[in-house]
């Protein structure tokens, strides 16, 4: 280690020994925490005058970091969610780092006590099955892409997978045969089988037929055979629900992202009376709180609920507390 600037050897250990080697983290999770030490690192460098390679470990102190938060989520309009993420990041190494340089300790204690921000809690996004009917009518499925989107879209939708989920999908994780089912790999690398329709494994299979892949090859790719991003999926799913929204009205003005199949599987299912602990292995959650938010958010099961209950009639009788002459009297003297 670099007695003049330690910090550049301090931060290949980190990537390399400790989240790689150590913590044996997921490529999904390299690549977050590479993309926030990216902008955190041009940002000091611009805030302090100096190229990025000069900035050492004295230069990220608490208040810069609390600076380059704020400017993630104000002036990149980011999320609280976002900043948060950004934040995890940074926590991360500097957990390392009071491991490796004692010395430090009091700069690294600072910035592991700047706080998580709270966010509101929205009510999740769906889709009705009307909106999503409509959209996976968009593509056009006389084309390799349009079949390829339309399969994508479905499987998210009979799935519930997250789109990162979709997108590493081989066909070695897909049983064809009945009772037709998907092996996903979620977040935390845990495992999880969920069924899979029959009109869903035949477009699959249809798009294997168009676009061969090797059991062990991704099966969503573009038209050079590289996989497909998660950002190339929203840009294809934003024009399918613009075209949509000539016929269903609903989806005008309604920010659409992959998720959103997520959020209506989840819904669906609750709706359709599916117990909330097979919801959430379905899904992959780990805590059950996160399932239940789904059942709050389906407004059909509310109102089905509301129907249960009787409505409340006159029965001209006062109640005891009322009744009871001695209560009122003995109120009446506190």
């Amino acid at each position: 280690m670099s007695k003049s600037n330690p910090f550049p050897d301090l931060m290949r250990s980190f990537f390399y020994e400790w989240l790689v080697e150590q913590r044996n983290a997921s490529i999904h999770t390299v690549k977050s925490y590479r993309d926030a030490w990216r902008l955190l690192l041009r940002f000091v460098a611009q805030r302090a005058g100096k190229k990025v390679a000069a900035i050492t470990l004295a230069d990220l102190v608490a208040s810069e970091v609390v600076a380059f938060l704020s400017h993630a989520e104000h002036g990149r309009s980011g999320t609280i969610g976002t900043r948060n993420c950004r934040l995890a990041a940074i926590r991360s190494f500097f957990h390392f780092v009071a491991t490796k340089d004692p010395a430090s300790i009091t700069q690294c204690v600072e910035i592991l006590n700047i706080p998580i921000k709270r966010a509101p809690v929205a009510e999740p996004s769906y889709l009705d099955p009307a909106e999503v009917t409509a959209i996976l009518a968009q593509p056009d499925r006389s084309t390799v892409v349009g079949m390829r989107d339309h399969a994508l879209l479905s499987f998210l939708y009979n799935s519930g997978a997250r789109i990162q989920e979709a997108l590493d999908l081989c066909p070695e994780a897909i049983r064809f045969e009945s009772p037709n089912c998907v092996r996903l790999t979620g977040k935390g690398r845990k495992e999880r089988i969920c069924p899979l329709w029959p009109e869903t494994v035949m477009l699959l299979k249809k798009l294997l037929e168009r676009q061969p892949r090797a059991p062990d090859q991704r099966l969503f790719v573009n038209r050079y055979g590289e996989p497909l991003s998660a950002s190339g999926v929203r840009f294809k799913l934003a024009t399918y629900v613009k075209t949509a929204a000539e016929t269903m009205p609903t989806l005008r003005a309604r920010h659409i992202t992959p998720h959103a199949f997520r959020h209506a599987t989840a819904v669906h299912l609750v709706s359709a009376g599916v117990d909330v602990t097979v919801i959430r292995s379905w899904l992959g959650h780990v805590s059950l709180d996160t399932t239940n938010h789904y059942a709050k958010a389906n407004l059909e099961t509310k109102r089905k609920a509301l129907e249960k209950v009787a409505v409340p009639t006159e029965t001209g009788c006062l109640p005891s507390w009322k009744r009871d002459a001695s209560v009122l009297a003995w109120l009446d003297t506190l």
